[in-house]
Formats: structure tokens, sequence, C-alpha cells
């Protein structure tokens, strides 16, 4: 493999770190945020969901842009405006600069997300193996380490500037630095305007890209839940303390990190169709053991299981579009990452109504099927016949080769 590939691979797996650090200090300090602005819980709402529906149409933006410059130019360019408009929420004190903020936010992140992953596919393929998983494994340790610095800055009282003024001091500069490495795709660019012309449009290709559609918005819809009700869970349905009901979370995502971290020898080893199945069938037994736990340390289990099972699905359905697109996959991963949002769009309301007008155990039972149903679309990640030049590693995959040990 050629130093070329191993810095483009380093670098990108960078820039998915610095964007898990970044998301993650938005999200966890948006109780400081909202008492910053003085915004009112009726507003919260419309503010938090303003930001996954302009990260849709940064996403929408990114498919018609990469027709005309490569995906490279496009994350070295969103990725300093996500890190800016992060210091931009933390810098102003009236409600319009926040809204600004997080309006920019919001349209660099959909870029950004979906340049990345286009990135990531093109390289998996110049691989000749499954390496997803690994880029994903990276954002979920940025994740953690940007939720612990904002745990330091929230135990310290610290301004949201003084918190966030360090961490883009630090991930600009080297991101930029970075960004010179990037790789975009090969061999498999040549005829790619035909192809997206040919592909990237029309019935029969949404048709063909709806199953894992569906598969990113099951696995967001679970993962919100997580992210939104683990910690109410443990407190108001399990009984638990205050700070208890805060490990949850943590534990969900040390646990991607861990099953992201391994995940990419499973798919080598047996395929990206048992991976995924293997997945979904964690992930649902973890909702199951949510719903049915007696105290928090069941509970506990249960969302360790949710972060071993659910974190191997999105890095797969990525690459399955990328292989059953391979000359319009940058079209194909743009368009898939929509579904990244309206997930989290569902998940959260959508467990928050069902919790009221039912209960919270009873509401658990719904990510879990849905999750389930990811099942019925396994077939959807068989790997598909590749065009790979004879420089590229091919003899032992068995997710981007030809044939499937997990089939």
């Amino acid at each position: 493999m050629t130093d070329v590939l191993r810095r483009g691979r380093a670098s990108l797996a960078f820039s998915f770190f610095a964007q898990g650090a970044a998301f993650a200090l938005l999200v966890t300090r948006i109780p400081a945020i909202q008492d910053r602005y003085g915004i009112s819980d009726a507003l919260l709402p419309a503010f938090l969901a303003a930001v996954p529906v302009l990260a849709g149409l940064g996403s929408v933006a990114t498919e018609h842009l990469v027709k005309r410059i490569p995906p490279s130019r496009v994350l070295r360019w969103s990725q300093p405006v996500v890190l800016l408009a992060l210091l931009g929420v933390g810098a102003g004190d009236q409600l319009v600069e926040v809204a600004v903020a997080l309006g920019a936010f919001g349209l660099a992140v959909g870029g950004l997300d979906a340049s990345m992953n286009m990135l990531g596919v093109s390289l998996q393929r110049s691989y000749g193996r499954s390496i997803m998983l690994g880029f994903h494994a990276t954002y979920s340790l940025g994740g953690i380490v940007g939720a612990s610095l904002a745990w330091a800055g929230a135990h310290w009282h610290q301004p949201l500037f003084v918190s966030y003024l360090p961490v883009v001091l630090v991930l600009l500069p080297l991101a930029l630095v970075g960004s010179r490495w990037y790789v975009d795709a090969g061999a498999d660019t040549e005829g790619k305007e035909e192809a997206v012309a040919d592909a990237g449009a029309g019935p029969l290709v949404f048709r063909l890209l709806l199953p894992l559609c569906l598969v990113m918005t099951f696995a967001y819809i679970g993962d919100s839940t997580v992210s939104n009700w683990s910690a109410k869970y443990l407190k108001d349905v399990l009984g638990s303390s205050e700070q208890t009901a805060t490990v949850p979370y943590n534990v969900y995502m040390v646990m991607t990190l861990v099953g992201r971290a391994v995940g990419d020898f499973g798919v080598r080893r047996f395929g990206a169709v048992a991976v995924v199945r293997l997945g979904a069938v964690v992930a649902a037994l973890g909702f199951g053991v949510v719903a049915v736990a007696p105290g928090a340390g069941v509970g506990m289990l249960g969302f360790t299981l949710l972060g071993l099972g659910l974190c191997v699905i999105v890095p797969q359905t990525f690459a399955a579009a990328g292989r059953l697109f391979p000359g319009a996959s940058d079209t194909a991963i743009a368009r898939l990452n929509i579904f990244n949002y309206v997930g989290f769009l569902i998940g959260s309301p959508l467990v928050g109504a069902l919790g009221d007008a039912w209960n919270y155990r009873g509401a658990m039972l719904v990510p879990m099927v849905l999750v389930l149903a990811t099942l019925g679309y396994a077939r959807s990640f068989e790997p598909q016949p590749d065009r790979y030049g004879e420089m590229h590693e091919r003899p032992r995959t068995a997710d981007v080769g030809r044939g499937s040990n997990g089939v």
C-alpha cells in the first residue's frame, strides 16, 4: 500500500476524530447554551431541530458540489467552518448570534459528514478491504474526548467560549494541515460524470438505495434514543441516582469505540452481511434488556449491548452504498447521509411521545422492532462485483471482494 494512501487514511481518520469532538462539545453543553442565550424550553426544540434539518440541506448541496469539485475540497473547507461555528456558539450573547452560529454549524456538518464518508468509501475501495469502521471508531473516540472536555468545562464553571477556544485552536490548524493529504477516488473516477448522470437519479436508483436509507434511519432512531433518553430512563424508570444516570451514555460511547475498533476484522473474516445481522440482533437484545430491566445495573447492561450492536451498522451502510454504485458512490452517499438526520429528528420525539402516552418501557420496544427490521434488508450489504485495478489488495477480503462468508 502506497504512502499516499497511508497518509490519506491517517488524515481522514483525524478528520473523523475532530468532528466527533466538535459535535460532542456542542450537544453536551446544550443546557449551558440555553442559559447563556436565554432560550426558553418552548423554543429550544426548534433550535435543536434546525441543526439536523440544515445538515440535510448541506448534504444535498454536497451531492451537487462534488460533481464539480472533489470531495476532499468540500471537506477541507467545511471542517474549519464547523469548528469556527462551534466557537461562535460560545462567543455571542444575543439570540440572533447563536441562531446564525448554529445555522452555519448545521449546513457545514452536512457537507462534512457527506464528504468524509465519500472519502472513506473511496479509500476503502483503494485498499480493497474493510476500513470504514476504523474511521468511525476515531469519531467515537473524538466524541468521548469532546464529552470529557465538556464535562470538565461544566465542572469548573468555564464560560462556553473559554471551554471551546483551546479545542478549536488545537484542532483547526491540525485539520487544515492534514487536509493536504486527503485522497480522492482514483481510477474509478474515470467516466464519473457519465455514471452520475446514469445512476445518480431516477426511480430505479432510489429503489436500490431505499433499503439502505431505511437502515440508516432505524440506526439513528436507536442512537438518538440512547443519547436523549438514557439518563432520564435510568433515573425516572429504574430509580437510579442522578449521578448514576449519566453513566449509560458514556458506556454506550465506549462500546461504540470498542465495537468499531474490532469491527473491520469481523467484516474481513465473516463479511458485511453477517456483521450487520449480528449488530442488529445485539442492538435489539440491548433494547429488550433495557425495557425489562428491574434496576439500574441491568439497564446499563442493556445500553452496553446497544453500543456494541448499533456501532457497526452506520459505517457498513455507507460502505454498502459505495459498493452498490461504484461509478456514482458520491451521489449515493450524499443522499444516504440525509437519512442520518431523518433518524435523528424522528427518534427522540417518537420515544418521548410514546413514553408520555404509554410508558417508557414500552417506548423502548419501538426502536427495538425497527432495528430488528434491518435483518430484512441485510442482503443489501452483499458485496458487488468490484472494479479494482491490479495494484489493489483483494485476496482475503470478504466485504469488498467477490463472495462473502457471511451471506
